[in-house]
């Protein structure tokens, strides 16, 4: 996968974890910052202006994304969702995304395991997923 497609899987996958599956009592919060290793935390991220913003070197530990809103911000673009689609426990998004090079729409499915860990997955291709944990600062 190419540097800039792992900055937009991780920017996806955060728009991904937005709500709870179908039938759940209230959506889950993804406000916040979230990493694929949450002992790394503190090197994927930066406090900026009180906020957790990725690190220069965030890919180097892994990566992550941070959720404002509806909005996610990955280390190669910027999203907003646009639609979502609850299927027990997998969450479907729809969410346009830009780059420093282009404009596009990514399609993105995560199963939610709690309120603190989220899980891209790959419709068809069930061998390939991504983790994310919440980062606690």
């Amino acid at each position: 996968m190419t540097h800039l497609g792992s900055g937009i899987v991780s920017a996806v996958v955060l728009m991904c974890a937005l709500t709870l599956p179908a039938g759940a009592a209230e959506p889950i919060d993804l406000e916040g910052a979230w990493a694929t290793d949450a002992d790394n935390c503190a090197k994927v991220f930066v406090r900026r202006g009180g906020q957790a913003v990725l690190s220069e070197d965030s890919d180097i530990y892994g990566g992550g994304f941070t959720v404002q809103g509806n909005r996610i911000v990955g280390k190669m673009a910027r999203c907003s969702i646009t639609n979502r689609k609850n299927e027990g426990d997998t969450v479907h998004l729809l969410a346009s995304c830009a780059t420093d090079i282009m404009l596009s729409r990514y399609q993105f499915s995560l199963k939610v395991r709690d309120q603190d860990r989220i899980t891209r997955i790959f419709p068809g291709m069930e061998e390939i997923q991504i983790n994310y944990q919440r980062c606690v600062f």
